[in-house]
């Protein structure tokens, strides 16, 4: 009723009250009875962008990368292109080099090629025992020893030292006296054994230590044929070195040398026995080279027994890896060549 009355005083001041509709409202300036939907006519004056009184042309890149900073329009292509162009195209990274991977100066195959391999005679299930001549050619553990390492004359000092505060000089002195008795034991019965000398064998193996090692390496003794050579001296004749091989024989059907070692301590991988390949290595060269035999070996075997009995570990070497500490070798011998 009070909305009728209302539009019946507007339509007789105003005219017909079609004309009120056909005028918009926001038209007449009656802002307290003007009808609005939203609440920005009465609130205050927003604030304006400050980015917007910024030069844009002037500044266009910076305000490009401050107001859209969420996305980039850079791919990894895109990136690359630019690095490119400000420090030019990458270096590639130049491999490693390994160690080892130096080439002696005085190349000599490990294989000698115009070595002359006699037929088998009837005598040779004999094994060859030449005897070491003692001349100024240097022998293999001497130039081992004099091309050590600094770290490895460190460890071996370190060891020395230890060894020393805990039994004394007197002590220490006996102690490595015992080893190389030791050792020279274990060799003498090994060497029984390969000659069929069982009653000397047997009669060596009576001592505690020697029977020890002999049963560590039980089952490798096993795996053991067709010896060529024991204890037997060997020379390079172009290289100029020599050395006392401890066997030739097959292990598994292949020709090789072996090396037997001594330890208190197990030495399961190849790596443990420090220059030991290196040594089998160049005994391997002197016997190929040797005009005293007549045959060439191309593998490598390196046995280690124990004193209390434990399986013994054998490391065998095959041809590439004789190549490898040929080479190694060949290097040691040059550096000693140097310094003498």
């Amino acid at each position: 009723l009070i909305r009728m009355q209302f539009l019946q005083i507007l339509s007789r001041k105003l005219g017909s009250l079609e004309m009120v509709f056909q005028i918009p409202f926001c038209q007449k300036k009656f802002p307290y009875t003007c009808l609005s939907t939203s609440a920005s006519v009465y609130s205050k004056k927003k604030k304006g962008n400050s980015y917007e009184q910024v030069d844009q042309e002037k500044y266009k890149n910076l305000v490009y990368s401050v107001t859209s900073y969420k996305t980039s329009a850079q791919t990894p292509e895109t990136i690359l292109e630019e690095d490119n162009l400000l420090y030019g195209p990458p270096a590639k990274p130049r491999p490693p080099i390994k160690a080892g991977t130096k080439t002696p100066r005085n190349w000599v195959p490990l294989i000698n090629p115009s070595k002359r391999i006699l037929p088998v005679s009837s005598d040779s299930n004999v094994p060859m025992k030449i005897g070491l001549q003692r001349t100024k050619m240097p022998s293999v553990t001497r130039i081992l020893q004099q091309t050590l390492s600094p770290q490895q004359i460190f460890y071996l000092e370190r060891w020395k030292q230890k060894m020393i505060e805990e039994l004394g000089k007197e002590g220490f002195a006996e102690y490595t006296k015992n080893l190389f008795h030791q050792g020279e034991l274990f060799h003498s019965a090994l060497e029984s054994i390969f000659l069929s000398e069982e009653v000397a064998a047997r009669d060596q193996g009576e001592d505690d230590v020697v029977a020890g090692y002999l049963s560590s390496v039980e089952h490798v003794l096993e795996d053991i044929s067709e010896v060529k050579a024991l204890e037997s001296g060997v020379h390079h004749e172009s290289l100029q070195y020599l050395g006392l091989v401890d066997c030739v024989a097959k292990y598994r059907g292949q020709l090789c040398v072996i090396d037997w070692k001594t330890s208190e301590k197990p030495k399961p991988l190849l790596q443990n026995t420090y220059d030991n390949p290196l040594q089998v290595a160049a005994y391997i060269g002197a016997i190929n080279h040797d005009a005293n035999y007549d045959f060439q070996v191309r593998c490598g075997l390196i046995v280690v027994a124990y004193k209390d009995g434990s399986p013994a570990h054998p490391h065998f070497m095959d041809p590439d890896l004789c190549s490898q500490y040929w080479n190694k070798w060949l290097l040691r011998l040059e550096e000693y060549v140097d310094k003498n």
